[in-house]
């Protein structure tokens, strides 16, 4: 008898801390048939020290209709839109520019996600951020 097989992988956009049972959670959860209250409750708990602030959530599903999940923390935009104070990235980022970022700022959102990113050391995890901070039409400084 082999282990639970994977029968799917959730991943949500989530305010922290203000999980409730409409979309996108209700919706999705239900669709799987799982119970939305075995996530709700314990993501708003561990969640709580983000409160309103959007957190990604990785959900895995499994065929007997139990599922575990592992919250990543804030996004790398919203990351970065927090620290240069804009509301939103350029919708053209090669023509338009919305702000600019530190090196050091990169450092910080960096160590903030390193244990996500697909990087080696620092350095390389400041790339993956700077590229996606020049996606949303950010200068990146130094």
């Amino acid at each position: 008898m082999a282990g639970k097989q994977v029968i799917g992988n959730l991943k949500l956009r989530i305010p922290g801390g203000k999980a409730t049972a409409g979309p996108p959670v209700g919706s999705t959860l239900g669709q799987w048939g799982l119970n939305m209250m075995d996530f709700i409750n314990p993501f708003n708990e561990a969640t709580k020290d983000f409160m309103g602030k959007n957190v990604i959530v990785h959900i895995k599903v499994y065929d007997d209709r139990t599922f575990d999940w592992v919250c990543l923390g804030q996004p790398v935009d919203d990351l970065i839109r927090e620290k240069i104070k804009i509301d939103k990235g350029s919708g053209k980022p090669n023509l338009e520019k919305v702000g600019k970022i530190s090196r050091a700022d990169l450092e910080d959102i960096a160590k903030t996600k390193m244990d996500q990113l697909n990087a080696i050391d620092l350095d390389g995890a400041v790339k993956v951020i700077a590229g996606t901070a020049r996606s949303m039409g950010v200068v990146v400084e130094g």
